[in-house]
């Protein structure tokens, strides 16, 4: 598919809504081993919380080889077999809470192809708006890159080291369990966080991957635990390279000012994601 039959889907929009109920927030309350009671109807949600909405109920005949839905939908149809989180920035403007029904307002913003080391490249980026009771709650741009088949027996990428300077270190351990939980509550069907024949045959990777949209929530939790609940008003982040089941990793930040820096760092110190938290100001969160 030409560059231009692709750009030919910038402007496509999307309207959907669907309703945050107390039984999916309790359920990643649990499935992320945290302390306390989860929250209830009228409460706030942690930040990123809201990628447990909107998913795409596609009957098996819709599916492409990777358990994702097959292109041309609402996405344009990329030629290319592979589909990953690139990265993505939120923007917080007020919560959302248990019991609302949230509207999400979704339009294509970019199509790029590009040629890199590993192959052909095709960037995806999706914006979208989200709100309840008819005022806008958060803003977030959401990058996908579609990408090749790796060529047999080609060396991995060697991602770059890890900062070394971290004010915070924690240690996260995944496992087959986590993985399908957070799949299950996402209803995501992509067979690299499940299916490691798949993984390791089709895919090429050494076990299953860690999600990456639940490694920026983590590293999100990380940036509340240090700035406060409601700190965080804008944060992006960006995947460097896939984390997998296989062994404990980190996720590491520093702070200076209104900015935090984070990251994660697989278990040989490389850099698995970049982010960056923006934190309102005190008189603001209290």
């Amino acid at each position: 598919m030409t560059q231009q039959a692709l750009e030919d889907w910038i402007g496509r929009e999307e309207r959907r809504e669907d309703r945050l109920t107390a039984g999916i927030v309790a359920r990643m309350h649990a499935t992320l081993g945290l302390d306390g009671q989860p929250p209830v109807d009228g409460d706030a949600i942690p930040p990123a919380w809201h990628w447990l909405l909107f998913a795409e109920a596609k009957p098996p005949a819709e599916l492409g080889r990777d358990g994702h839905p097959k292109r041309g939908g609402f996405l344009p149809p990329v030629p290319l077999p592979r589909r990953m989180w690139a990265g993505g920035r939120l923007e917080f403007a007020a919560p959302l809470c248990v019991g609302e029904t949230i509207t999400r307002r979704s339009t294509i913003a970019d199509v790029t192809q590009k040629s890199g080391k590993s192959g052909d490249l095709c960037f995806v980026t999706v914006h979208h708006e989200f709100s309840s009771g008819g005022a806008v709650c958060l803003r977030e741009e959401h990058d996908i890159v579609y990408r090749d088949d790796p060529a047999p027996e080609a060396p991995a990428p060697q991602p770059p080291d890890a900062p070394g300077d971290a004010d915070i270190t924690e240690t996260v351990t995944p496992g087959p369990v986590l993985l399908f939980r957070y799949s299950a509550l996402t209803f995501n069907g992509h067979r690299i966080h499940y299916d490691v024949d798949y993984c390791r045959d089709v895919e090429g990777y050494p076990g299953l991957v860690f999600h990456g949209p639940l490694t920026a929530t983590m590293l999100l939790a990380l940036a509340e635990r240090v700035g406060g609940m409601g700190a965080v008003a804008k944060f992006s982040f960006r995947a460097v390279s896939p984390l997998f089941e296989t062994a404990p990793f980190t996720i590491a930040c520093t702070r200076d000012g209104a900015v935090m820096s984070l990251w994660a760092a697989n278990p040989d110190g490389k850099l698995a994601m970049s982010a960056e938290a923006e934190v309102r100001a005190v008189s603001a969160i209290q």
